[in-house]
């Protein structure tokens, strides 16, 4: 499978309906309560001009533009969410706010230095290209604008076999790289790292929710599970192996701050 074939793949089990009922509004460890978080380090003022990349049916984007009255454009992989996440944006008043565009995060169509501030929330470890991806961060920062992710972390050396492969590729583990990795990876895009934070908690709290979501619909919509091509033999153990995972700090989901120099 290409460069290409692995983001249309991710992009398009991203804007899937089962996605959403197994995780929720919120497609990362840590909910809205970890993009306040994030919000929070990035000292967000009103009217600054924010980009969130992999904006996915919106959640991050309408809350910073709702909370912090900023200006954000989206910009996702998959068309469906694009359109979702507008009708939402649309549906709360803040079409004037929150503006979503369908692209690809390692070619950003946006001029040089025309955003006060960068988000991307679980997306950074699905992008097969993280280097160019960051590059494009930094271009489309103005001098001494700030970057923010959460994203998941692993030793991938250490990784089991449950979580490797295409489908743990799309559930964000497959490709994630330590924290170290990814502060690397911003230092030489240009971005200097000044905070980094651990939440392994959050991503127990998320396999916790997917494994009552799935006994759940295991129940009441067994049928949707089967469409969406969800191994309900396999589930359990995958679910498991995670769970050990974050126990033995192979598997882990943290928040990095960093800065374009001025």
């Amino acid at each position: 499978m290409n460069h290409d074939d692995i983001k249309s793949c991710c992009a398009d089990a991203y804007s899937r309906d089962i996605v959403a009922l197994l995780l929720g509004d919120s497609y990362h460890p840590g909910g809205t309560a970890l993009t306040r978080r994030l919000a929070g380090a990035l000292t967000l003022t009103p009217d600054m001009r924010v980009l969130d990349v992999a904006s996915g049916r919106g959640t991050t984007a309408l809350l910073l533009a709702d909370v912090h009255r900023v200006r954000v454009d989206g910009i996702d992989y998959a068309p469906a969410n694009t359109a979702l996440a507008q009708g939402a944006a649309d549906a709360a008043g803040l079409a004037g706010r929150a503006v979503f565009t369908t692209g690809d995060a390692e070619r950003l169509p946006y001029d040089d230095g025309m955003f006060d501030a960068v988000v991307c929330e679980c997306a950074l470890c699905t992008f097969p290209d993280k280097a160019r991806a960051a590059a494009e961060f930094a271009r489309v920062l103005r001098p001494g604008g700030r970057v923010g992710i959460t994203d998941v972390t692993t030793d991938p050396d250490r990784l089991p076999p449950e979580l490797l492969g295409l489908g743990a590729r799309i559930a964000c583990v497959a490709d994630a790289r330590p924290l170290d990795a990814y502060a690397q990876i911003l230092a030489r895009a240009g971005l200097h790292v000044t905070a980094t934070e651990r939440h392994d908690q959050a991503m127990l709290r998320m396999i916790d929710q997917i494994e009552a979501r799935l006994n759940l619909l295991r129940i009441t919509a067994p049928t949707r599970l089967s469409d969406a091509g969800v191994d309900l033999t396999a589930a359990p153990n995958v679910l498991r192996a995670a769970r050990a995972a974050v126990a033995d700090g192979t598997l882990g989901y943290a928040l990095l701050t960093a800065v374009k120099s001025p």
